[in-house]
């Protein structure tokens, strides 16, 4: 059983982080307890010459000097127009070889230029995204990315479908998955019944290797890693279980307008004709009102047959909520280091006995994982590009953490 995250970033995407290297993605991964990482940003050229250089293949996945696994992983944004709408549509690409990812740079530079961003934008509609990847390898695999944000997704309140169908067309007999993104869980996705068919998968999206970013959100297989088990279990619905964030902790969950400092709820926006209170402009349409909009099936609606999720938030969160330090301070950090010791924030999340996570940390964080761990930490939510926050009434700030 291991952990994966497949969709991540190398330094050279807008808005990462210019110390990403292949060394500190390893490095975070098995403090964070992940298993298995995505490469990131394949279609660049200079990271793809990092790649080549750090990562050997051992007929299953590439490993570095060290043995930690990768598979060879990239974004790309497609922006076009489509039944008289402006469309954008972010896509997953997974691929087995550098073989593979080779062929699908030199058909993508016929299309448009690599080198300026680890995330190229190409004009080319979803579909023929599809079409040319596959056409390269079909044990390529495609998956829509973090398909409800507003902005950038299929499901998109202002760039997005109604349907998979109508944005893949034919070509979405070839899409087996799709990613939640941090503002929807797998209870919100299974409310539409077009979405039975296709895996829900979990990644993070990290722009920083901070094992808050990092992992985040992951997908559960149970096998020992290998890139065509990995593409079966997807296309079967074979994978153990995801973690995810609360959804309210994700920057699109609610609908609002972040220069009034507006948040409402889906049934709050719509009475206002979805309009901004304080400035009359339109508000941004958040997760939670899309899938309300799209849903054919109540919410609360428990599938069957689906595999089960695990609502996490990372252990620097809970830290730093209980204690009142920066999530980046040092002393956030010093308290994050002794927890994690000998193991990794997933074990302690996760499988940590409560005498031991007393023993480790403050009884007021001990209570605070606990609660966690049962998806009782309640999340303030976040909207148009605001993260949501943890209530400090379901943790209880502990001022001073003293020795510990």
């Amino acid at each position: 059983m291991f952990l994966a995250d497949l969709h991540v970033h190398g330094p050279h995407s807008r808005g990462t982080s210019e110390n990403l290297s292949i060394a500190q993605l390893e490095k975070y991964a098995r403090i964070k307890g992940v298993g298995l990482l995505g490469t990131g940003d394949f279609t660049h050229p200079i990271w793809l010459k990092a790649l080549k250089a750090e990562l050997k293949s051992d007929g299953h996945v590439l490993r570095t000097a060290t043995g930690f696994p990768f598979i060879l992983q990239t974004e790309i944004a497609s922006i076009y127009s489509q039944g008289g709408s402006g469309r954008k549509v972010h896509q997953v690409i997974l691929a087995p070889s550098f073989e593979v990812v080779d062929q699908i740079n030199e058909a993508l530079l016929k299309h448009g230029r690599l080198d300026y961003d680890g995330r190229p934008i190409f004009g080319m509609p979803a579909p023929d995204i599809v079409e040319l990847v596959t056409g390269i390898d079909p044990m390529c695999e495609v998956i829509p990315a973090h398909i409800w944000t507003p902005w950038f997704s299929l499901f998109g309140s202002n760039s997005g479908f109604d349907s998979l169908r109508e944005c893949y067309m034919d070509t979405a007999k070839h899409i087996h998955a799709i990613e939640t993104g941090m503002s929807s869980d797998p209870a919100m996705n299974w409310r539409l019944s077009q979405l039975d068919n296709v895996s829900i998968v979990s990644f993070s999206d990290l722009h920083s290797f901070w094992p808050w970013r990092i992992g985040r959100e992951s997908t559960a297989f149970d096998f020992e890693p290998d890139y065509a088990k990995l593409v079966d279990a997807i296309r079967k619905q074979k994978i153990a279980y995801t973690v995810e964030v609360d959804p309210n902790y994700g920057k699109y969950h609610l609908d609002g307008h972040r220069a009034c400092n507006v948040v409402l709820s889906p049934a709050e926006a719509i009475k206002l004709n979805n309009t901004c209170p304080v400035c009359h402009k339109p508000l941004t349409i958040g997760v939670q009102h899309r899938v309300d909009e799209l849903a054919d099936r109540p919410e609360g609606y428990v599938a069957k047959g689906r595999p089960p999720y695990k609502t996490l938030l990372p252990l620097s969160e809970i830290i730093s909520a209980v204690s009142g330090y920066g999530i980046a301070t040092k002393a956030c950090w010093d308290h994050y280091n002794r927890l994690v010791d000998g193991t990794n924030e997933m074990a302690v999340m996760l499988d940590m006995p409560e005498a031991e996570l007393r023993r480790r940390t403050h009884e007021k964080i001990a209570a605070a994982i606990l609660k966690n761990r049962v998806g009782q930490v309640k999340v303030k939510g976040g909207y148009d590009g605001v993260y949501g926050e943890p209530v400090l009434d379901s943790i209880a700030r502990q001022k001073t953490l003293g020795d510990y």
